[in-house]
C-alpha cells in the first residue's frame, strides 16, 4: 500500500523506508529557473494560499528549486517530472525537475498532495504556526497518454464561468490536460459570435427545461440560458494555459444545430420546414432539425470558425459531426440537388463532404479537425482525428486507417450513466468507481502500428439531468480519480489492477476533495441531499455491449 495515497499513482516511488522528515516554513524561498515562472506563481498562490507560507523568491538553503531539463525530457517526456525531496543540511528541501515547464507544474501537484489534505485549503487554519512536513522521497514519473481529457457539456445545462475555472482547477489536480468544452447543441448558443450575435442574443436562451429524462412529464417552466463573452473566453483559456491545459472549443456541425437556426433560420432547410417557428429546444434527444448543406450555411460557419480560432490556440478544433438525421435532407430538393451536383451517393457522403470542407479549411490555417466517430460515415477527411464514443469500433477503425484517436467509448467513460442503483436521474448502465478504473483505452486487438495513433482518452460529461454544480459534481466525482489514473499511469491489463491499492488511496483523496468542496458521491451512496426522488431517469439494466 502507498502511504503517500498519491492520485494518479506515479510510476516510481523511492525512499518509503527513509525515516526522516522534511519542513517546510517561513523560511523556505523559491529558485524557479527559466521556463518554470508560472509554476512559482502556482505554488504562491495555491500552496502559499493554504499554507501561508509566502516562498519568496531566491536561492537560500532548505528551499524549493524548480528546473527545465532536456535531458530528462529524452528520457520522460515533456511532460516527466522527477521530484526529490531531501532532509540533507546541504541540499534543497525540494527539488522538481521536469521535461519541459509542465512537468514541473504535474511534479508540484504531486508535492501538494504530499503536504496533505490542508495544502488544499484556500487558506490556512490558523492556531498557531504549523509545520508544514513532507516525507522524503524520490519520485519518477511520467504519464502514458499526451491527451488525457474531460468534456464539460455547457449547452444542456450552463456552467458559470467562475465554475468552468473550478473545474480547471480540479482537472490540473487530476494531471489532465485537455478541457473539452462543448459549446453548441440544439439547446442553447454559449459562444459570443461578434459578427452573429443573435447566436447569443436568441441561441443561448430557451423558454423551458425538461426536468429529468426526456420521457418524464415534469418541466421546470423558467425560462433558461447564459453565454459566455469573448473576454471569458480568453480568461478561462489563459487560466487552463497557466495550469498547462489545452481548452478544445467544440461547435456542433451539421447536427444538433437547432439554437443555431433559431437564432438564424435561413442556416436551415427551409425548403423542407418553416424553419422561422424554431426555437432553442427545450427537450433531450437529438433533434431532427439540422444544417441546410448550402454554400450559405458553410460561409457562415467559416464566420464562426474565425472567431473561435482568434479565441483559442489549441491545434485541435471539435466540429461535432454526430448524430446528424437525414430526414430533412432526403426530403429538401436544395439537399438532393447537392448531392447530385457533387456526384456523392447519399445523405450520409454529403455529411462527409460537409466534415471534409472544414477539415480543409481548418489545415489551410494551421489547424486540425476532431470530431464524434460518425465522421467515419461516408468517408473519413484525410487529417482528422477521431472521437471514438459509441464504443471502441469506430476508434479501432480508424486507427488502423491511420488516424488519430481519442477513445471515450460511452460504456466506460460517459460519467452521466449512473454509478448504482439507488441513483438520482437514473441514466445508462450502472459504472461503478471500479468499472472505470478497469477501463483500457487500447485495444488489445490493435497492431503496434494502430496503437500508436491512440493518442489519448477521455471521460464526458453531458449535463442533461445536471441542472447545477452540485448535480455535476456529484456525476463526475470520485469517478474523475479512477479516469486520470487509467490516462496517466502505467497500468497492468484491466483484471490485474489493484483496485484494492486505489480504494486505500482514495481514502485520502476523498479528504482532498472535502476540503475542496466537491460534492462527490460517497461509497456508500448518495447522501440525503443528492437524491431526486420521483424525477425519472433512464436506466438500463445489464452490462453493457463491449463493442
Amino acid at each position: 500500500m502507498d502511504p503517500d495515497h498519491l492520485i494518479p499513482r506515479p510510476d516510481s516511488v523511492a525512499g518509503r523506508d527513509t525515516p526522516g522528515r522534511v519542513a517546510l516554513g517561513t523560511h523556505t524561498a523559491v529558485d524557479a529557473g527559466p521556463g518554470t515562472e508560472g509554476v512559482a506563481r502556482w505554488l504562491r498562490t495555491t500552496i502559499g494560499a493554504a499554507t501561508g507560507l509566502a516562498f519568496p523568491a531566491g536561492d537560500a538553503p532548505r528551499g524549493i528549486v524548480l528546473r527545465v531539463d532536456p535531458q530528462l525530457a529524452e528520457r520522460l517526456g515533456p511532460e516527466g517530472y522527477r521530484l526529490v525531496t531531501s532532509d540533507a543540511a546541504d541540499e534543497a528541501a525540494v527539488t522538481v525537475t521536469g521535461g519541459a515547464p509542465a512537468g514541473v507544474f504535474w511534479g508540484a501537484q504531486t508535492l501538494r498532495q504530499l503536504l496533505g489534505a490542508d495544502a488544499f485549503r484556500q487558506a490556512p487554519l490558523g492556531g498557531g504556526e504549523r509545520v508544514w512536513d513532507l516525507p522524503v522521497r524520490t519520485i519518477e514519473d511520467t504519464p502514458r497518454f499526451g491527451w488525457r481529457g474531460m468534456m464539460l457539456d455547457v449547452s444542456r445545462h450552463f456552467t458559470q464561468k467562475t465554475d468552468v475555472l473550478r473545474y480547471i482547477d480540479l482537472l490540473a489536480a487530476h494531471k489532465l490536460n485537455v478541457f473539452h468544452f462543448h459549446l453548441t447543441d440544439d439547446q442553447g448558443w454559449r459562444i459570443e459570435i461578434k459578427r452573429y450575435p443573435k447566436l447569443t442574443e436568441i441561441g443561448s436562451w430557451r423558454s423551458r427545461t425538461k426536468w429529468g429524462h426526456r420521457a418524464s412529464p415534469l418541466w421546470d417552466e423558467k425560462p433558461y440560458g447564459g453565454y459566455y463573452t469573448q473576454d471569458d473566453i480568453r480568461e478561462i483559456v489563459a487560466y487552463a494555459a497557466d495550469r498547462h491545459i489545452s481548452v478544445i472549443p467544440e461547435i456542433d456541425i451539421p447536427g444538433h444545430s437547432q439554437a443555431a437556426i433559431s437564432a438564424y433560420p435561413e442556416l436551415g432547410n427551409t425548403d423542407v420546414i418553416d424553419t422561422t417557428t424554431l426555437t432553442p429546444w427545450d427537450n433531450w434527444g437529438v433533434s431532427p432539425h439540422v444544417l441546410a448543406p448550402t454554400d450559405n450555411s458553410l460561409r457562415f460557419y467559416e464566420g464562426v470558425l474565425e472567431e473561435v480560432l482568434e479565441l483559442f490556440p489549441s491545434t485541435f478544433v471539435h466540429i461535432g459531426g454526430d448524430e446528424c438525421p437525414k430526414d430533412e435532407w432526403k426530403a429538401s430538393p436544395t439537399a438532393q440537388a447537392r448531392i447530385q451536383e457533387l456526384g456523392l451517393a447519399d445523405e450520409d457522403e454529403l455529411q462527409s463532404w460537409i466534415i471534409r470542407h472544414f477539415d480543409q479549411w481548418l489545415a489551410e490555417r494551421g489547424r486540425r479537425l476532431i470530431g464524434w466517430d460518425e465522421i467515419l460515415e461516408g468517408g473519413l477527411a484525410p487529417g482528422a482525428a477521431v472521437h471514438s464514443w459509441r464504443g471502441y469500433a469506430g476508434g479501432i477503425a480508424a486507427a488502423e486507417a491511420g488516424h488519430d484517436v481519442v477513445m471515450s467509448p460511452e460504456q466506460f467513460v460517459y460519467l452521466d450513466h449512473r454509478q448504482g442503483e439507488d441513483e438520482p436521474m437514473p441514466i445508462g448502465y450502472v459504472r461503478t468507481l471500479e468499472d472505470v478504473y478497469r477501463f483500457e483505452p487500447v485495444p488489445p486487438t490493435l497492431s503496434p502500428e494502430a496503437a500508436a495513433h491512440v493518442i489519448g482518452t477521455q471521460a464526458n460529461v453531458w449535463t442533461e439531468v445536471m441542472q447545477d454544480r452540485s448535480r455535476t459534481d456529484y456525476q463526475i466525482f470520485p469517478r474523475l480519480a479512477a479516469f486520470a489514473e487509467v490516462a496517466w499511469s502505467a497500468l497492468p491489463a484491466p483484471a490485474d489492477r489493484d483496485f484494492a491499492d486505489f480504494e486505500e488511496r482514495m481514502t485520502e483523496h476523498y479528504a482532498r476533495l472535502d476540503v475542496l468542496g466537491v460534492d462527490y458521491r460517497r461509497p456508500g451512496g448518495p447522501l440525503p441531499w443528492q437524491k431526486r426522488p420521483g424525477v425519472l431517469g433512464f436506466p438500463r439494466e445489464g452490462a453493457p455491449p463491449n463493442r
